[in-house]
């Protein structure tokens, strides 16, 4: 297995799981901080999940 193929499912996953933090602290009433705080999270995970995809395909077609 390439480090491509652990590197992005793991940070798409990390985008989930904090995604899904903020959204059951929002449904249980939780602290609007807290559920800031995730959403922030989710967003900069979202950048760099996307950084690395757009990094990988730039240096899969690199090789051409």
């Amino acid at each position: 297995m390439s480090f491509w193929q652990i590197i992005i499912p793991v940070a798409m996953a990390a985008v989930v799981v904090v995604l899904l933090l903020g959204l059951f602290n929002m449904l249980r009433g939780g602290s609007p901080e807290r559920s800031q705080s995730l959403m922030r999270w989710r967003v900069l995970l979202q950048a760099l999940a996307l950084g690395l995809m757009l990094l990988f395909l730039l240096v899969a077609a690199g090789g051409r």
